[in-house]
């Protein structure tokens, strides 16, 4: 099955105050989207694919990696998801793992673990049983998610349970919305 990974980064990022976009601001020597691709590039998959939208991050991101802009951002988080499984269906990829570019505590290992399970269509990563990112979809249910708003694969949680398989990971599932929340991250 060809697997690829997909970072959303499309969002304007408007609860963060800093004087750059979240994506781009810097962390341990490096930009927070940089740290979260390099570990989804750890996982090795066959295509790596980033969305972005209000920033543009590709000055940032590692050669061989597919870029694409999502003109629609402002419509919310689905229309970056529904801009990366299109590429992956151009690139004939039969499942996407998708995280977040502002999390950037989520680990290769964790990556490689949802890309490789395979009982159910979606798989979840979950730490102290929360669900939280990455999330692997097959292809046979990427028609269901949605087109337009501010949920991806979340809806389909809810609508498809039974289709979910939940995957215990590792690592620092975190997000990094505000300017507090990446003092607090420096903190640890």
């Amino acid at each position: 099955m060809t697997k690829a990974g997909l970072l959303l980064c499309g969002g304007e990022g408007s609860r963060f105050r800093g004087e750059v976009n979240k994506l781009i601001h810097p962390l341990d020597d490096s930009v927070i989207v940089a740290i979260s691709l390099s570990a989804l590039l750890g996982a090795g998959f066959e295509f790596n694919i980033v969305v972005d939208g209000a920033v543009d991050v590709g000055p940032y991101l590692a050669p061989g990696v597919e870029h694409i802009h999502n003109p629609l951002w402002r419509e919310g988080m689905a229309t970056s998801l529904q801009c990366g499984v299109a590429l992956a269906r151009k690139l004939g990829v039969e499942s996407v793992v998708v995280g977040l570019g502002d999390q950037p505590g989520i680990l290769s290992s964790c990556w490689k673990l949802i890309a490789d399970s395979h009982e159910r269509p979606i798989a979840v990563a979950t730490y102290h049983g929360k669900r939280r990112n990455p999330v692997r979809l097959d292809s046979s249910i990427w028609d269901l998610l949605p087109r337009s708003g501010d949920e991806g694969a979340r809806t389909l949680f809810r609508a498809y349970p039974e289709l979910v398989e939940e995957v215990d990971c590792i690592g620092d599932p975190r997000d990094i919305d505000t300017l507090e929340d990446l003092i607090k991250w420096n903190s640890f």
